[in-house]
């Protein structure tokens, strides 16, 4: 068969891992506004990234000629480990086994204005079937999964993610929007973290979402959201994501179709502010550098203290709410040099980003990432990406006194811990080819320096792949 498919589809064109579904949020944010304007419409370019079934029966054409986008795409992960587990009674359910992930997502993205004459009018909707669980809590881990594409669908064929309405204003100068969003598609977001396979980088750092009320895919909430563009490479967007309890749960969120909010209990409100330059001598170096705070309006348990500052471990009093938390994120990714000058996404890109959570609220209190993508380095296999990422993940430290104070009085532990939680790091070495057109295989190699943020838990090393698809 794929011999077959090497024979019917014409050679290769650029289909990398930034380029899917997923992503497409994302991709609006981190685009600047172009120097000449030669879109047609008001509402900006969708993205036609490169497929299996490029246009089948003319369908495609059909529908990109009447302003209609559609997308359907494949993402597989397999992760096994090569190490073995912690042994002992306390670890008995622990063991050495290997799973698999994944989803088929399809993407509508409507312009009302071509189509209807609403001018500056665009809709967007994104649906999910996810399947499959990760491996990674078999040796007992909890805070990365080794496989993004795993919880949160609702074990459905059809899940929405998101469907909502945007506005594009002044020659693309302001975008407002409002609908089911997701809050860290908008922000604290990179097309670039997925390049990944591990939970730490892909999807978003883990650790800006450490609240159970920020919203991200595969799941929305009520939200309005408004970007303004003083330059054509500065934004500054903010928004009120309202948040909604059991988000991730299928009690509320199976299917993702519940639009009552009878669960809304607060709200959330992002700021960001990002620049995009384009470096070097011919201004071909894309860099985004953005700086954003999350404050959020939910009663939130702390940690340690009960309402009289004491620890609720030992007084057996309820944990003192606090009514405001807040997150905050420093993130950036530069082009620092090109292989090809013919094509823009060739080069060597550095990530860094630091994340910075309410520590009296917070399981991670901060996360530091750091990240290297070097596509097309071989000459003969141009759209083919050496990726490498670092996470370090620090637990805060009122989860850590609360923790030694249930392992000395012989307390069941939390956050499913079988020791105090301290930090924990992630590598990922991984290799993505691209096989042919719409179709990429990526390798991976992953390694867990003490698992669970826990130094009773042995280091782990894990094997697997992922795939990706892109169907039509």
């Amino acid at each position: 068969m794929l011999l077959f498919s090497f024979s019917v589809f014409d050679s290769a064109h650029a289909q990398t891992e930034d380029l899917n579904i997923g992503s497409e949020p994302t991709i609006r944010v981190d685009t600047p506004l172009p120097e000449k304007t030669v879109h047609l419409s008001s509402v900006p370019p969708f993205s036609r990234p490169e497929a299996m079934f490029a246009d089948p029966g003319g369908m495609t054409s059909w529908l990109r000629r009447h302003s209609i986008a559609f997308l359907l795409d494949n993402t597989n992960e397999f992760a096994g480990a090569v190490t073995k587990p912690a042994r002992g009674e306390q670890f008995r359910s622990y063991r050495q086994g290997a799973s698999n992930a994944g989803q088929y997502a399809t993407s509508l993205n409507i312009d009302w204005e071509t189509l209807a004459g609403l001018k500056g009018l665009a809709t967007h909707m994104i649906t999910v079937g996810r399947y499959g669980t990760t491996a990674n809590r078999m040796f007992g881990d909890w805070l990365n999964h080794s496989s993004e594409d795993y919880g949160g669908g609702g074990n459905v064929a059809v899940h929405l993610v998101m469907l909502y309405a945007e506005e594009t204003l002044l020659n693309n100068r302001l975008a407002i929007a409002g609908g089911r969003m997701a809050q860290l598609s908008d922000f604290a977001a990179s097309e670039l973290f997925c390049n990944f396979m591990n939970n730490s980088m892909c999807g978003r750092p883990k650790g800006i979402s450490d609240s159970n009320y920020f919203a991200g895919y595969p799941a929305a909430t009520w939200a309005f959201r408004v970007r303004g563009r003083p330059t054509r490479s500065i934004y500054v967007q903010t928004g009120v994501y309202f948040a909604e309890n059991g988000v991730y749960q299928v009690a509320q969120h199976r299917t993702g179709f519940k639009f009552n909010g009878a669960n809304i209990v607060g709200h959330v409100v992002p700021v960001e502010a990002g620049w995009e330059p384009k470096l070097g001598r011919s201004h071909s170096l894309a860099g985004h550098y953005k700086i954003g705070a999350a404050l959020q309006d939910v009663p939130v348990p702390d940690t340690y203290r009960d309402i009289t500052g004491k620890p609720y471990v030992l007084t057996g009093a309820k944990a003192a709410q606090h009514q405001y938390s807040w997150s905050s994120w420093l993130m950036m990714d530069q082009q620092l040099m090109r292989y090809h000058k013919a094509q823009k996404d060739s080069g060597l890109t550095a990530l860094a980003g630091l994340v910075y959570n309410d520590p009296r609220t917070a399981l991670r209190d901060y996360e530091v990432y750091l990240a290297m993508l070097s596509r097309g380095f071989w000459s003969s296999r141009p759209y083919d990406t050496l990726g490498i990422a670092f996470t370090y993940t620090h637990i805060a430290p009122n989860v850590q006194r609360t923790e030694a104070l249930l392992q000395q009085t012989m307390h069941p532990m939390i956050n499913h811990a079988t020791g105090v939680q301290r930090h924990a790091s992630t590598l990922e070495v991984n290799y993505s080819i691209h096989v042919m057109r719409g179709v990429i295989f990526q390798p991976v190699f992953q390694y867990y320096f003490r698992p669970n943020g826990q130094g009773n838990l042995p280091d782990a090393a894990m094997l697997g792949f992922k795939s990706h698809i892109e169907i039509f």
